[in-house]
């Protein structure tokens, strides 16, 4: 059957989905390609930031649950985010806008001999640029270009997703016979594994952490992270190969942007396969992406109690100049 193809997206929780704009879009320099409803809670929003053309591999999205407490990190967790940058020089750049901005980061690193700068957010989220110097396999996306940062410095997609377990074995076991991941190597107590064409898009990093506590979600943590699937087909396929396995699935999700299939790892770790089609431009022109609240046909008849529940959020960046 036809494997991974890589990561698809990342979806986190923000204690405010107002400053998680002005975050990725005034700070990182990302295009916000959607903005739209939690589909399963719908005063909540969910936001989607990608690179130009909101492909996928690109996209850190995020839901703002209303009330939720701050969570906490520890192990049994999706515990860190990459960002893929052209190259080492652009990190020099990061740091010095880390900097002027008041970002906490923690310099620029190595990691399975590629340069990294791990830094956090406002709610303690954690992330790390990765540079794509001498990087092969899965192609980057297409920096903002009408963004505020340099096109030789800027964000160009997802990189490697950092998982914390307790239980390394088994979960080395699903990676590999389950979801088709070739083991890399080890470095300093973290083992690399990669799928499809490999390379920094399609990367998992997994922490064998037997002694911290399990970390428990709220603002501030990963929610799930999805890989990508070429289409339908491919996710029933998925779906079959799964429950084969004895892993209790969602089934297929329609999610209109893309259709998902979600399960659990460890029953705390979720994961989801999405089809890369057909897109975030469906309903919406390149132009002006994510600068209206969209709504999928299933929910526009609620547009209006929508409205109400959601306080308004100016995204309109077609005509500010950067």
């Amino acid at each position: 059957m036809e494997g991974l193809k890589g990561i698809h997206h990342v979806t986190a929780i923000t204690s405010s989905a107002e400053k998680n704009y002005e975050f990725f879009t005034y700070v990182l320099g990302m295009r916000l390609v959607k903005k739209t409803v939690n589909q399963d809670d719908i005063q909540t929003y969910h936001l989607f930031f990608a690179d130009d053309k909101g492909s996928p591999g690109t996209d850190m999205t995020f839901f703002d649950f209303p009330g939720i407490p701050k969570g906490s990190h520890g192990t049994n967790e999706i515990y860190q985010t990459s960002f893929r940058v052209p190259s080492d020089e652009a990190l020099t750049y990061w740091v010095d806008r880390f900097d002027c901005l008041d970002v906490k980061h923690a310099g620029i690193q190595e990691q399975f001999g590629k340069k990294i700068v791990p830094f956090v957010d406002f709610d303690d989220q954690r992330y790390q640029l990765i540079s794509d110097e001498n990087n092969v396999g899965v192609e980057a996306g297409i920096p903002w270009q009408k963004g505020p940062i340099p096109l030789d410095y800027a964000i160009t997609g997802l990189g490697p997703i950092i998982i914390r377990v307790a239980d390394f074995t088994d979960f080395k076991e699903m990676l590999e016979k389950v979801l088709q991941f070739t083991y890399i190597q080890e470095e300093n107590e973290l083992h690399l594994f990669e799928v499809g064409q490999g390379g920094n898009g399609a990367q998992v990093i997994v922490e064998h952490n037997k002694t911290m506590p399990n970390a428990r979600q709220g603002y501030g943590t990963v929610h799930h992270v999805a890989f990508r699937v070429e289409d339908r087909s491919v996710l029933d396929a998925w779906t079959n190969r799964m429950e084969s396995f004895g892993f209790a699935t969602s089934g297929n999700v329609n999610r209109y942007y893309f259709e998902s299939l979600y399960f659990r790892i460890t029953n705390q770790i979720l994961f989801e396969l999405a089809t890369e089609e057909p897109g975030f431009m469906v309903d919406e022109p390149y132009e002006t992406l994510g600068e209206k609240l969209a709504l999928p046909p299933f929910l526009e008849e609620k547009r209006e109690q929508i409205e109400k529940m959601v306080r308004p959020i100016d995204t309109v960046r077609s005509t500010i100049q950067f």
